[in-house]
């Protein structure tokens, strides 16, 4: 499903913030992705997204291989990705119907379509009752849900999430976490890159960890 092959990349001529990554992620897998603030976390998101080209090796998600992706062709790839960031991005002019019906309106899904999908994404994340409320009423843990939702209601085979707990207190931290763990039970592949050791160490789950671009380990759980 994802597949990086001697994968580098280079901001600054010499100092690789990715270094020869070699990672493969089966689908439907869920791997955390941790390491020190410049051990390259953000960088491999941003590959997998294509918001930058690795300056060596080849990088295949889905059957696609990013380097031959031609730019027009982008905006359908990144249909197939969800991605879940720590500061939620919802819009703050729209209610939370719309901001979930928003990521479907791009894509030009008809209105019908529409009322049929988001009450029925709303109910999966548990915010079926808050659909009339504006973001600023919300907590961070029901924002937070807001925003996979968005990110999940085209139905993608990916989820990548950066941080998507870095905002939120304890108790709502390990409901975004069961949260995921079931969107990931019911077939989507989820990557999460995190700094919480502790939701790590709970979940036993596959865990790769970089260090100044390096992949230093790269373990999965015992069965």
């Amino acid at each position: 499903m994802i597949t990086l092959s001697h994968v580098s990349k280079c901001y600054t001529e010499g100092i690789p913030a990715l270094n020869d990554i070699n990672i493969d992620i089966e689908e439907g897998e869920f791997v955390f992705v941790v390491g020190n603030s410049g051990s390259g976390k953000s960088t491999f998101l941003k590959l997998l997204t294509k918001e930058l080209e690795p300056s060596e090796g080849t990088i295949t998600v889905n059957g696609v291989n990013l380097r031959k992706l031609r730019r027009k062709r982008i905006p359908m790839y990144r249909r197939n990705i969800g991605m879940v960031y720590q500061d939620f991005r919802l819009l703050k002019d729209r209610n939370v119907y719309e901001n979930v019906a928003f990521a479907q309106r791009v894509i030009e899904k008809s209105p019908r379509q529409i009322k049929k999908d988001v009450p029925l994404m709303l109910s999966t994340v548990g915010l079926a009752a808050k659909y009339r409320s504006n973001p600023k009423q919300l907590s961070g843990g029901e924002q937070q849900r807001v925003a996979i939702a968005r990110a999940l209601i085209n139905k993608p085979k990916i989820l990548l999430a950066d941080e998507p707990t870095g905002n939120l207190d304890p108790d709502n931290a390990w409901d975004i976490m069961s949260l995921l763990d079931n969107i990931n039970a019911r077939g989507t592949t989820v990557v999460v890159v995190t700094h919480n050791m502790e939701i790590v160490k709970a979940m036993k789950k596959r865990v790769i960890t970089l260090k100044k671009g390096s992949l230093i380990s790269d373990e999965r759980p015992v069965v």
